[in-house]
């Protein structure tokens, strides 16, 4: 299983501008986009590692990447440094600027620790910006941070895309724009709820089949599906990939219809993973793929969060969806992901929660 928060998460006590205080100003710029504070020919050294561990591609289903790297060199450091995602990469005593940089900003008890141990990252939030994340990535050689970039992948990567889904999560929720009455609707009749914007509607009720479908925006070249399905009384046993790939197929199938009825939504056998997560505590199975018409000529990317819920019995099954041919996706799965992170069961809200959306609901 995966492990989530596997980082070694070190605070730079002996940076010399530490100001994290209140007054900081948020961090500006793209989601996507780290800067690399790094000398130009160490970068090229570098580079394979950090693009590869930074610029995964998915695909939308035209690739894009995960991240998009932006080198700067540290005089250049004054005008980035307000940004939300930023490295600082270079081996020890190199005698370069970066390294100059990092061996005057990092106090003596931490340089020993990183020469001696397996420890060659530190991270620090919020240091020039609120919400920024900066890393130092450095090691006694090149040819040693090179290694420990590619073995540590996963995790470097892993730390953007929380702290990214941190932002986007605080941009997202907001009390105004929630429709508390669709939220306390499926909180009432089926033990859940998920984060209902104010732009989605409920396009599908349908209990006999367990199934909640909300919409955005249908109609246009922008649209955004999801749906919670769940099983009663069901095992864990149905935690694996073929179960839920049968179980979405059966759905989208039924529900998910052009129309004219004619054509149905199923998943492409093109770029189809699973993977072991941890979803708020839960053991679950996170499915990324794209989704497309049995007729194709139309198709999109998806994320399915599938996980067993013990307190209520039951397997949850919660899915997004994007339509938008003429732009970029990998913000608005980005934005989805964040949306399905949103589910909670009764159990998980507090007692006041749970009486506001009730007393929201108007039916």
């Amino acid at each position: 299983m995966q492990k989530l928060f596997l980082i070694n998460i070190i605070l730079i006590t002996g940076f010399l501008f530490v100001s994290c205080d209140s007054s900081l100003k948020p961090a500006r710029g793209l989601e996507d986009e780290i800067y690399v504070v790094a000398d130009s020919l160490e970068y090229e050294d570098l580079r394979m590692a950090l693009e590869s561990t930074y610029e995964k591609l998915i695909y939308t289903p035209q690739p894009e990447k995960l991240f998009t790297l932006k080198r700067i060199s540290v005089d250049q450091l004054e005008r980035f440094k307000n940004r939300k995602n930023i490295i600082i990469a270079a081996p020890m005593n190199s005698n370069s600027l970066t390294s100059q940089f990092i061996d005057a900003v990092v106090d003596s008890a931490l340089k020993e620790k990183l020469k001696a141990e397996n420890d060659f990252t530190v991270f620090k939030s919020d240091l020039w910006a609120r919400k920024q994340l900066v890393t130092v990535l450095t090691a006694p050689s090149m040819q040693e941070l090179e290694f420990k970039i590619l073995k540590n992948s996963d995790n470097l990567l892993y730390a953007y895309q929380k702290v990214s889904d941190q932002r986007l999560y605080e941009s997202l929720y907001s009390s105004r724009y929630e429709q508390k009455d669709i939220q306390g609707k499926l909180l009432r009749d089926y033990g859940w709820m998920i984060y209902v914007q104010a732009d989605f509607r409920l396009a599908l009720n349908k209990p006999e089949d367990q199934f909640v479908w909300l919409r955005r925006s249908p109609g246009t070249d922008m649209e955004r599906w999801i749906f919670v399905h769940w099983i009663e009384g069901a095992s864990p046993e149905f935690l694996n990939a073929d179960s839920i790939r049968a179980a979405r197929n059966r759905l989208t199938e039924k529900y998910y219809r052009t129309t004219d009825d004619q054509s149905y939504v199923l998943i492409a056998e093109d770029y189809f993973t699973t993977s072991e997560v941890n979803f708020k505590g839960r053991y679950a199975i996170l499915t990324q793929g794209l989704w497309e018409l049995n007729i194709k000529g139309m198709g999109g990317p998806f994320i399915n969060y599938t996980f067993y819920d013990e307190s209520s019995n039951r397997i949850y099954m919660i899915d997004g969806s994007i339509y938008a041919p003429k732009y970029y996706k990998r913000n608005l799965i980005q934005q989805v992901d964040v949306t399905l992170q949103s589910f909670m069961t009764e159990n998980e809200l507090s007692e006041s929660r749970k009486d506001q959306l009730l007393r929201a609901v108007k039916d």
